[in-house]
């Protein structure tokens, strides 16, 4: 029969199609990792992976065995921290993928409180595209994730936790802000900012645009919050900046007026995710609770 070692090392180059890399993902040399595959390819009496100079491919049987092999480890995995739970107490290392666009103006607070109510928990933060990290927390590789809605994958449990409010914001030199009064329509033909078509929020940035007549700049998208604010604050645009980002220390005002046209009431909903056969999901869902608990006391 194989091993539980094999076959975490025949995920690791699935996912990784690189022997090198998944031999320092599983913290094995890389000559270990290879003779293990190989006898894990004898004793099944099948070739799995395509070895190539510029990597490692699964073979068509490879693809399906990795699928149940997968499922296996992340089941292996969940014994492993049902047998390490401490009563109610999380112990070890939290893996927590958040969004780039809400982690840093939100998590502060959280992880030092979370920190002083359960001392033997770290929390191990990753950013990253939602849509990459929901694939990421399907596969095990993830404990939790943080993210606007919708959250998709594969036996996952979402919970709904908050409504961050969107604003608009232009240079105060910008002719919509020196405005006494403004409504939606007097924005369309005007040129917004977002950040790269790979963020969640660039699609809901381009669905506001299409619905007030507004032209998405696709020649100048930013890489993070602060380059789309940097650039707003320059004139090269409006831009459209959550709330949590707005109000936040390392986000903030600076450069910008924050624009109130009659009639603008877009949002995005923020959720947390994990696997719903997760040994820690109890726990999951507190600290799914402290985060809306202090995202409503940020943003009211």
């Amino acid at each position: 029969m194989p091993t539980l070692r094999q076959l975490e090392y025949l995920v690791a180059v699935a996912d990784l199609q690189n022997f090198g890399r998944a031999a320092d993902v599983c913290h094995v040399s890389q000559p270990t990792l290879s003779q293990q595959l190989r006898a894990l390819e004898d004793r099944l009496g099948v070739a799995l992976i395509e070895r190539r100079t510029s990597g490692a491919e699964l073979t068509p049987i490879g693809r399906e065995i990795t699928a149940r092999a997968r499922r296996l480890v992340i089941e292996v995995q969940d014994i492993r921290d049902l047998a390490r739970r401490a009563g109610e107490h999380l112990v070890g290392t939290l893996r927590f993928g958040v969004t780039p666009t809400l982690g840093p103006y939100l998590m502060p607070p959280i992880v030092a409180a979370l920190h002083r109510e359960q001392p033997d928990l770290r929390l191990h933060i990753r950013e990253g595209i939602p849509e990459e990290q929901a694939l990421v927390l399907s596969r095990g590789a993830l404990d939790m994730l943080l993210g606007p809605l919708p959250i998709e994958g594969g036996d996952l449990e979402v919970q709904p936790l908050f409504r961050e409010r969107l604003f608009l914001v232009a240079p105060p030199d910008h002719p919509l802000a020196m405005r006494p009064k403004l409504c939606v329509e007097d924005l369309k033909g005007a040129q917004v900012l977002s950040l790269g078509r790979s963020h969640h929020l660039h699609r809901q940035v381009a669905e506001i645009c299409a619905e007030l007549g507004m032209e998405l700049l696709r020649d100048y998208e930013g890489t993070s919050l602060d380059s789309v604010h940097q650039m707003a604050s320059s004139g090269v645009g409006l831009a459209v900046l959550p709330e949590l980002y707005i109000g936040s220390d390392v986000g903030g005002r600076t450069g910008i007026e924050v624009l109130k046209p009659q009639g603008w009431k877009f949002t995005r909903s923020i959720a947390a995710a994990w696997r719903s056969g997760a040994a820690y999901r109890d726990a999951y869902r507190t600290i799914a609770d402290r985060i809306q608990a202090e995202a409503r006391a940020l943003i009211g």
